[in-house]
């Protein structure tokens, strides 16, 4: 009763403050009607009929305590209801319904795991920065279509993050770790990576998890990482690649005819991508000029003519003129803020 004396006093005075009723009632968690209804006979009681029967067919509080001791025990708590019930039927066991186990269970919020059995959740992989070429490359496989209906060429390809430049690659009509470990070595040796400089990231599938590979990279000194399983975010250098593989004009709409053509198509867009095609995340500049160390002087000369042009004619440029500074610093599967927040004061209290 004093409750409701107060609250209707307090929406009173909010609407003669200037507050609207509806808006006020809202702040105080009742609607209109109950405001109103309590002007009628604030000392009335609550008027909503009380449960005059209960149901035959309800559970008892033993009833209930079996349900949950049942599916709590050693035996059943990795097993899901469907399974339980026709379980305890076998042995000639009624305990309740399979609803009813379902009811006891989400009334309890035990419909999820109840047994820390349930799969381990996988953390974001850790990140890592380049801050130029040769620093962390990512590697990924795709198929193309064969000339045979469910046949597939596998087409390997290793992408540096930081030039976007693909630095090795592969087609074989098989996944094996052996072709990887292979075309790895061989793209070390030609880039001249040396131990303990390189980050080499992929995803969780077999071939690039096998114990040969993971030999290899042993041996070179180079530092593995991988996604987390059915997370295609954590690789995006190596999906976007492969988009963009996919999306060209000549990509065939058929199926290769064979693993020759397959090889020479491929062969060709590497060349256009490497050396022709001007990356947009990296400033417009072709992958194997940033590779190189060339787009700095690119950019240089890209603002220089922009310069040049904003003085001969200023009254063009009513803006700020178009940044031509080079990218600096690339990162695969970067922190969130919030981590990044918790680290530095982490750091901070160290």
């Amino acid at each position: 009763m004093e409750d409701r004396l107060r609250c209707r006093q307090l929406i009173e005075e909010a609407v003669g403050s200037g507050a609207r009723l509806w808006k006020a009632c809202e702040v105080i968690g009742i609607t209109v009607r109950t405001y109103q209804r309590w002007g009628k006979d604030i000392h009335k009681g609550d008027g909503r009929h009380a449960a005059r029967w209960k149901p035959a067919n309800r559970l008892s509080e033993e009833e209930i305590a079996g349900i949950l001791a049942v599916a709590t025990s050693v035996r059943f708590r990795d097993l899901a209801v469907s399974q339980i019930v026709p379980i305890l039927a076998e042995e000639g066991l009624y305990v309740a319904s399979e609803s009813s186990f379902y009811r006891v269970l989400r009334r309890e919020k035990l419909l999820k795991h109840r047994e820390p059995s349930r799969g381990r959740r996988h953390s974001r992989p850790e990140e890592h920065k380049a801050s130029g070429p040769n620093q962390v490359w990512s590697w990924d496989i795709t198929y193309l279509r064969g000339p045979i209906c469910g046949q597939f060429y596998y087409l390997y390809l290793v992408v540096d993050i930081w030039s976007r430049m693909i630095v090795a690659w592969e087609i074989a009509e098989r996944e094996c770790e052996q072709i990887s470990s292979r075309m790895i070595a061989e793209a070390c040796l030609r880039y001249g990576v040396k131990p303990e400089q390189l980050v080499l990231h992929s995803d969780n599938g077999g071939p690039v998890k096998g114990a040969t590979l993971l030999a290899t990279l042993q041996f070179l000194g180079i530092i593995p990482s991988f996604s987390r399983p059915h997370v295609s975010d954590d690789n995006p250098y190596s999906e976007s690649l492969f988009r963009t593989l996919k999306y060209r004009p000549q990509y065939p709409a058929a199926a290769f005819e064979s693993l020759e053509q397959a090889e020479g198509w491929v062969q060709e867009f590497v060349r256009w991508y490497n050396t022709e095609h001007r990356h947009s995340a990296i400033k417009f500049v072709t992958p194997a000029a940033r590779h190189a160390g060339q787009d700095h002087q690119l950019l240089a000369r890209r603002k220089e003519v922009y310069e040049q042009a904003k003085k001969r004619n200023p009254a063009r440029w009513s803006g700020a003129m178009r940044n031509w500074q080079p990218i600096g610093e690339v990162s695969l599967n970067p922190a969130s803020r919030k981590c990044k927040q918790a680290a530095e004061t982490q750091r901070q209290t160290a």
